[in-house]
């Protein structure tokens, strides 16, 4: 069963949960597990790259934009359109619609931030989820705890 998180950090940038999609990609990247960051558009996908590069000082994770790269052994791709198959452990959702492949994915986490247009579409992913019989757990961040992660 697919276990679904909703990140909640405060502020309407769009900049901040990028930062949090890079701060949870190296937790995960450190813990060996292998992710998917879905974003909403080709711009999205440009910044994300840049900002996993220059995030945090020291910290490397490494990384490609997909399509564009088909390396299986990768731990992190990036991109606008679904995730390529042969990934299945984690999921960073930064984008409107319902992920169409949530489901084979084991973990799937949504950053949202106060944006009215961000909240209205995680409100509805929040309910697919929910009628697919799946409890989503939301974390309200707080800016101090955007740090530790």
């Amino acid at each position: 069963m697919t276990r679904i998180d909703f990140y909640v950090v405060p502020g309407t940038e769009v900049r901040q949960r990028h930062l949090i999609a890079c701060r949870l990609a190296e937790k995960a990247y450190r813990l060996g597990h292998r992710l998917y960051i879905q974003t909403a558009s080709s711009r999205d996908d440009a910044l994300l790259d840049d900002l996993l590069w220059t995030f945090r000082q020291n910290s490397f994770i490494p990384h490609a934009r997909w399509p564009g790269v088909d390396d299986p052994d990768l731990p992190v791709l990036l991109g606008h359109d679904p995730p390529p198959v042969f990934l299945h452990e984690l999921l960073i959702h930064l984008a409107d619609p319902i992920p169409e492949a949530f489901g084979r994915f084991a973990r799937v986490v949504e950053i949202i931030n106060a944006d009215e247009t961000v909240r209205a579409a995680a409100r509805r992913r929040y309910r697919f989820y929910q009628e697919r019989a799946l409890t989503p757990v939301t974390h309200q961040l707080t800016a101090a705890e955007e740090e530790l992660l």
